[in-house]
């Protein structure tokens, strides 16, 4: 079944439009409520419990009190947590014995785009029939329960101190990080009150940018998505490393002490190969369709499985469980290690990749090097709401072409934009002037083909 208001990570959009608008919210957060209030939880006079967790945008404190005023109509409590990372939220919602919990962010985004979404009780993403169900709520009457039956609220005041130890936990306690120098970047976002504290408690001498959040700048210049402020600081101190994560602190982009930057296809090659040489892989890796085939050849070669998911960690974690997998992720930086946590999280993601190059004695360089990665050219091709690419054989026949021309130094790809009328066209090669040329042949035949449909 289509759904209606949820995307691949929840409830998106531009605050104040609909549906990131107070009105909708409590709305939303009373479906949820009368979902997770299930009729034998009201029987017996038992309240669901739902944890409320946000990024520092300033349109965080609307729709908390609109998600909450929505639940607790609905009969559900709320325990409210203040700015905590999305990965926090899911730790504390498994570790509190609740029946769901909201993390009001979007991301990676500019301060005037806000998202809601939900984990079930045991920290994971909701499930797709529990999604479904919450939409068809939406649309239904939502009477307010009796006085009797109102949700109450909590603060919870120690959850940004509970996730810390916990972030600490995933770190092998016979190893520290007493001698390592870090920039840690937090992006004006959720981890500004967690992950310097991470760092420097396990041992490190810790610089801290991105830590001054005040509503509107979160991701502004800095973070996983704009590491090149982090790069600069790295060079500038010298540091041995950078540690860059997003508005919401699940995504992780990692700089060298040369200034490289290392995104999450290369980290996650680096926890693979540690891993394989610990006996605590756990089986293959997944990355996705975008991920680098410099990578891919890199692990395929040290006898490591590999397949690759749609773009999105949902549809990696969907991979990992059907193969049970417990190493998989994006260019992005989102990591997923199901042995150590239930969702993405950027920090204990950094304190893997930390773990491996202790142990290993390497360094970040030095992975790379092991790697011949490619080079991907995107091109983003406008089309007609409705083509399709596959009923074009001109299209089809110039990817062939160039998929010849290139053997298995090579990869073409295109794909659908989610959100716009675009088909992505990357071409990926280890010649750079290669890629560029084959991406603007096919981007070519697609924008005629396109037109003339």
């Amino acid at each position: 079944m289509a759904r209606k208001y949820f995307g691949t990570d929840g409830v998106r959009g531009l605050v104040g439009e609909y549906p990131i608008t107070p009105e909708f919210a409590m709305k939303l957060g009373y479906a949820a409520g009368r979902v997770l209030a299930t009729a034998e939880r009201r029987q017996r006079g038992d309240h669901a419990a739902v944890l409320i967790g946000k990024d520092t945008r300033v349109s965080g404190y609307m729709l908390e009190a609109a998600l909450q005023a929505g639940l607790n109509a609905a009969g559900v409590d709320v325990h409210l947590t203040g700015p905590l990372p999305t990965p926090g939220v899911a730790y504390l919602t498994r570790a509190l014995r609740l029946s769901a919990g909201v993390v009001i962010s979007a991301s990676h985004n500019p301060y005037y785009d806000n998202g809601i979404k939900f984990f079930g009780a045991g920290g994971k993403k909701l499930p797709d029939d529990v999604e479904i169900a919450i939409e068809e709520a939406i649309d239904d009457a939502q009477p307010c329960v009796g006085s009797k039956q109102l949700g109450k609220a909590w603060r919870v005041g120690d959850a940004a101190g509970r996730y810390i130890e916990f972030c600490k936990s995933t770190f092998p306690n016979e190893l520290d990080l007493r001698g390592l120098k870090l920039v840690v970047d937090c992006a004006h976002g959720a981890t500004y009150q967690v992950a310097p504290h991470v760092f420097h408690e396990l041992g490190a001498e810790v610089i801290t940018i991105g830590d001054k959040p005040n509503g509107f700048n979160i991701n502004e210049e800095v973070g996983a998505t704009h590491v090149e402020t982090m790069r600069q600081k790295v060079l500038a101190v010298g540091a041995d490393y950078g540690i860059a994560l997003d508005g919401d602190g699940d995504r992780l982009i990692m700089v060298d002490s040369d200034g490289s930057v290392i995104d999450g296809d290369l980290l996650i090659y680096v926890l693979a190969r540690h891993r394989a040489e610990q006996g605590t892989l756990g089986g293959g890796v997944v990355g996705t369709l975008m991920t680098n085939l410099g990578v891919e050849n890199g692990l395929k070669a040290r006898g490591i499985a590999f397949e690759r998911a749609k773009v999105g960690d949902r549809y990696v974690l969907e991979r990992l469980a059907e193969r049970g997998w417990l190493l998989g992720g994006e260019g992005s930086g989102h990591i997923l290690s199901l042995d150590r946590h239930t969702t993405g999280d950027g920090i204990v993601s950094a304190l893997q990749v930390l773990e491996a190059l202790i142990e290993q004695g390497k360094t970040l360089a030095a992975y790379r090097a092991e790697l011949a990665l490619s080079t991907q050219v995107l091109k983003n091709v406008r089309i007609a709401k409705g083509f399709d690419v596959s009923s074009s054989s001109a299209i089809q026949q110039s990817v062939k072409q160039a998929e010849q021309a290139m053997g298995e130094q090579g990869r073409v790809l295109l794909r659908p934009s989610g959100t716009e009328p675009l088909i992505r066209v990357m071409v990926e090669h280890v010649d750079a002037g290669v890629a560029g040329k084959l991406a603007g042949d096919i981007a070519a035949v697609v924008t005629q083909e396109a037109s003339a449909d």
